[in-house]
């Protein structure tokens, strides 16, 4: 269940009570987000996080993630998501003095625990049971007053937030081999490296002598063996962290790369 707030989805209840939901985001703008119960594991290209009840993040936009939301303790996932617009940030930095005095690095936050958030998040929760929208004024107010508590409690959240810069061009073979894990469009993986459609077609080709699909679905399944036979994982615990789908799907295509089911390595290994 994902339940909005206001009409411009600025303000957001997630809910998952199945076993698990999982999406890949690259997020069009900033988003502050507070578990309330269950867990969620955040899948980057060199890096996993898994953050429970409590805990406070910033997601940055235009960065990509896997987030795989799960209950847990006998309770469903829920959290609160606020989305930071850049026209309002553009708005809020315009009226607010800041200084940018050393490079942008737009990584995932897990914000330290502090009352101020407690405060803040804990009048949420009873906003859910209103039936109608919150009204427009209520909203700007909560939006700036989660501006002005993360200022306070992190002095360099400026070099995130006021930086309004878009995705130049960057080495596409460097940033595929890191990201090829998410299961993103060719567009919006053109996108983050600074490339139209066509462009970023072109230069997979003339990278990688193959399309993008093909090399993408090769690499995914080449982690997947490594994370089963050096790891000892299972296929039903990786299969949605190297970019599959479903099980099934997974489990089909393996065995069509490798002539045998990811099941059946720890049975090779011991016959060898």
């Amino acid at each position: 269940m994902l339940r909005q707030r206001d009409k411009n989805s600025e303000i957001m209840l997630s809910c998952i009570e199945e076993k698990y939901y999982k999406g890949e985001v690259v997020l069009e703008h900033h988003s502050f987000v507070r578990i309330i119960s269950g867990e969620m594991k955040i899948i980057q290209s060199d890096q996993k996080t898994i953050v429970g009840v409590g805990s406070t993040l910033l997601i940055p936009r235009n960065q990509l993630a896997t987030f795989i939301k799960y209950p847990k303790d006998g309770k469903p996932y829920k959290s609160v998501v606020l989305t930071f617009t850049t026209e309002k940030l553009k708005h809020y930095y315009s009226n607010h003095s800041f200084e940018l005095t050393k490079p942008q690095q737009h990584r995932l936050k897990l914000l330290p625990p502090h009352q101020l958030f407690d405060s803040y998040f804990a009048a949420f929760e009873s906003y859910f049971d209103v039936e109608d929208d919150l009204p427009s004024d209520l909203i700007d107010l909560k939006i700036e007053e989660a501006m002005l508590i993360l200022r306070s409690v992190d002095k360099d959240i400026d070099y995130t937030l006021a930086d309004f810069s878009e995705p130049g061009k960057i080495d596409l073979a460097e940033f595929m081999e890191k990201n090829f894990m998410f299961n993103m469009t060719m567009e919006k993986f053109g996108y983050l490296t600074g490339r139209s459609l066509t462009t970023f077609k072109r230069d997979f080709k003339k990278s990688f002598k193959s399309t993008p699909q093909r090399w993408l679905t090769q690499k995914r399944l080449e982690l997947a063996h490594y994370y089963l036979s050096s790891k000892d994982r299972k296929p039903v615990d990786i299969y949605l962290e190297v970019g599959f789908e479903n099980l099934s799907h997974f489990s089909f295509v393996f065995k069509k790369q490798f002539g045998y089911a990811p099941t059946e390595i720890k049975l090779r290994a011991i016959d060898e």
